[in-house]
């Protein structure tokens, strides 16, 4: 299927200028608004029950525990997938990089005074900043207390599906579309399985100088759903479409991942969550044949990665977090 329009409005992805528009009509209401409710909101989140599952999430996203300032000058440095930006939050504009993450950070820091100071660095971030710096993906490795973790690019990575079709039900093969975005593991992972009975993947989009034959048709998510296994494989950072096939009812396929995003895919646990393959992709056919043959063990990981989607699926405390994530960056800067 073509990426037409009919396609774009059969996807099973949300509409992105709908979403749009109504981030710009929710641009009418002030942000002192906002602002005057934010204290109360933030005492109130340590009446909540769970409060100590909050604490320990944003100390999961937030690892700064001293004491920092953010540069005096302003700065914006651009690369070809992410902007770094230091300056007052109320400065930042929505031209200076995609409108989708400004939406999404609007959405937190419009409840902040606009004289506060941060660094943001939205897009595909595969690198650990040198200074403390709000991002969307961080590396996961030790060293990586300066990549504070916000929920963005929410519209494209946290959407979820309602998957009616049972494990035992769908076909016996995984699926793979998506772009090569100069990926090792993509690259590889095609190089091996490309036209094996066991797998319908292809590359979509513009062809990024892979094999012609290797370029293929999108298919819808409801279209995927028809597969036992789908391919989930990072590309710039985290794999976009492992929150939705996590929440289906068929199995994520996956290389240990090496980057993480507010999902938290650092605490995902292999063949618990997800079914996890070498990264020369050596046990791939195996791992497939083993949960074809046994449903009952495939129903159970597909069983905990729902339990573990779940956690996400609370708008109000997904705001909530994302707020006390904030409000720590500024008072471990001196400014709150």
């Amino acid at each position: 299927m073509s990426d037409s329009i009919f396609y774009k409005l059969h996807s099973g992805k949300p509409v992105k200028a709908l979403y749009f528009l109504r981030k710009f009509a929710g641009l009418a209401v002030p942000d002192c608004w906002y602002r005057a409710r934010l204290e109360r909101k933030l005492q109130q989140a340590k009446t909540r029950p769970d409060y100590e599952y909050l604490q320990q999430r944003v100390a999961y996203y937030n690892r700064i525990n001293t004491p920092w300032h953010v540069s005096a000058p302003d700065s914006l440095q651009r690369d070809r997938s992410w902007i770094h930006y230091t300056g007052a939050l109320g400065d930042y504009r929505r031209k200076l990089f995609h409108t989708a993450y400004y939406f999404d950070q609007h959405d937190v820091t419009r409840w902040f005074p606009p004289r506060l100071r941060w660094n943001f660095c939205p897009g595909d971030v595969y690198f650990t900043p040198s200074v403390p710096t709000i991002v969307k993906s961080r590396l996961l490795t030790a060293d990586n207390q300066n990549s504070v973790v916000l929920k963005l690019d929410k519209l494209r990575h946290f959407m979820y599906v309602y998957d009616t079709k049972p494990f035992r039900e769908k076909k016996d093969c995984a699926i793979f579309r998506g772009k090569i975005r100069q990926s090792r593991l993509r690259t590889l992972f095609l190089e091996k399985f490309f036209g094996h009975p066991l797998c319908d993947c292809g590359v979509v989009g513009r062809n990024e100088g892979c094999p012609d034959e290797w370029m293929t048709p999108k298919k819808t998510i409801r279209e995927h759903l028809d597969y036992k296994f789908i391919i989930a494989l990072e590309g710039n950072d985290v794999a976009s479409n492992l929150k939705w096939v996590m929440s289906s009812n068929s199995l994520a396929v996956m290389t240990r991942p090496t980057c993480e995003t507010w999902f938290m895919e650092g605490t995902l646990k292999p063949d618990y969550h997800y079914v996890e393959v070498k990264e020369d992709f050596s046990d791939f056919e195996e791992k497939l044949r083993f949960y074809i043959d046994h449903p009952e063990k495939a129903e159970e990981i597909i069983r905990h990665a729902h339990e573990y989607v779940a956690q996400f699926r609370d708008n109000r405390r997904e705001e909530l977090l994302q707020l006390m994530v904030l409000d720590q960056y500024f008072k471990t800067s001196g400014q709150r």
